[in-house]
């Protein structure tokens, strides 16, 4: 981790990062090691478990998770291993199982991970020394959160700061309309930082540009007074119920801020009108504008008065990421009567396949032995300033001899 910890000490803040961040596979190890293996992740949205037994896998590096609603309705996180030779045990993306049995010599599992059969194993043997390998799991609000360490930091502080902006939007009552995964051929951290600006969005996202704003003051990270039509938003939406002022957490982790559309804008349609007739969640008028959320290093999202995005990135090598995209209705909303699938995805579907392109872009130009980084925009990229702040000191912390030593 010697090198990791010498690119990490001549970083320049005002600067992109050195060209090893995001081609070098040490690099890459350090990141899953000292943040997706030991941060919380979110993995899904918890309606996708509707039933007892209900699952779904979910990989992250070396891991491979099993997310599944119990007979007592809780939703529960293992390891995907068997504890007889550590076959994986479910094979599927999702599916419904009554209980969980490895397919190598059928050890079985109750849906709580306690192993409640193991052919021949004699009389010595006591299933109750080998249930299945729990993961740390919480939902928060709709939205299950995962977390890899043998010993999980805090979720409570973020929970409890979340769950009042999450909780009108009743994710509770969602069902995923529809899901798109793609492979972009890019770091993980160029994903976010993609992500973080919009100052590229004018020119390469005509159909999210008819409805999001790319005024900095929106989609950067805020700095001294708020603007007046940003509090005048905010002051409306609170005043309905509805928390909506721009949050930072200390350290950098996550946001949250209730964002106003372009005028006259309800939702990401191509005409601005809300994309869903019953709205998911109470809010009290159509052009509330979208929560966006993010949480480092796994998900941000959108929660509008219509429906809800949730996006979630997953690290798979050096240079690629894959990036998990749910557009969440109200459950009682009838496809073709409330909804049509195309206008309710076809923003974002474009908007993700640009971001892909200029992700993949950034990566190929970087990869090339001529890279130098260059300067950020302090007034269009604070988001991403904000977010590689965020990364260096994380991986910092966490490969410091003195928290390695205690770990």
């Amino acid at each position: 981790m010697s090198n990791v910890q010498s690119l990490l000490a001549r970083r320049n803040p005002a600067y992109a990062l050195e060209q090893a961040f995001y081609t070098d596979p040490d690099v890459f190890q350090a990141d899953l090691e000292a943040i997706h293996y030991r941060d919380w992740l979110f993995a899904i949205p918890a309606c996708e478990l509707v039933k007892t037994g209900d699952y779904v896998t979910y990989t992250v590096g070396a891991y491979q998770v099993i997310i599944v609603r119990g007979a007592d309705n809780q939703i529960r996180a293992f390891h995907n291993n068997c504890r007889h030779r550590g076959s994986i045990i479910c094979k599927a993306a999702k599916g419904n199982s009554p209980k969980l049995v490895c397919p190598y010599h059928q050890w079985t599992y109750e849906l709580d991970g306690s192993l409640i059969w193991a052919r021949d194993m004699g009389p010595d043997f006591d299933p109750k020394q080998h249930g299945l390998k729990t993961v740390h799991c919480r939902e928060l609000a709709g939205l299950v959160y995962i977390c890899l360490a043998d010993e999980a930091p805090d979720f409570d502080t973020f929970a409890n700061k979340a769950r009042p902006y999450l909780e009108p939007h009743d994710l509770s009552n969602a069902k995923v309309a529809f899901e798109s995964t793609i492979i972009e051929k890019g770091n993980w951290k160029l994903v976010w930082e993609n992500n973080r600006e919009c100052y590229h969005c004018g020119g390469n996202h005509p159909s999210l540009c008819r409805t999001f704003p790319d005024d900095p003051s929106v989609t950067g990270i805020e700095g001294g007074e708020t603007p007046a039509f940003m509090q005048a938003h905010f002051d409306r939406c609170e005043a309905a119920g509805m928390p909506s002022q721009f949050y930072l957490h200390d350290d950098g982790q996550y946001r949250l801020a209730r964002m106003p559309l372009k005028e006259g804008a309800e939702s990401y349609t191509l005409d601005g009108k809300s994309a869903v007739r019953r709205f998911l969640g109470r809010s009290p008028f159509a052009d509330a504008g979208t929560l966006l959320k993010f949480h480092y290093p796994s998900t941000w999202n959108h929660f509008l008065a219509d429906h809800s995005i949730v996006f979630r990135i997953t690290p798979v090598s050096p240079t690629e990421t894959e990036v998990t995209t749910k557009w969440l209705v109200n459950k009682d909303a009838v496809e073709g009567v409330d909804y049509d699938v195309k206008r309710l995805t076809e923003v974002w579907m474009a908007t993700n396949d640009e971001d892909r392109r200029v992700v993949e872009d950034n990566q190929m130009g970087i990869n090339s032995p001529a890279y130098v980084p260059g300067p950020y925009s302090g007034i269009q990229e604070s988001g991403v300033l904000q977010f590689t702040d965020w990364y260096c000191s994380t991986l910092a912390r966490h490969l410091a001899p003195d928290t390695m030593a205690a770990e």
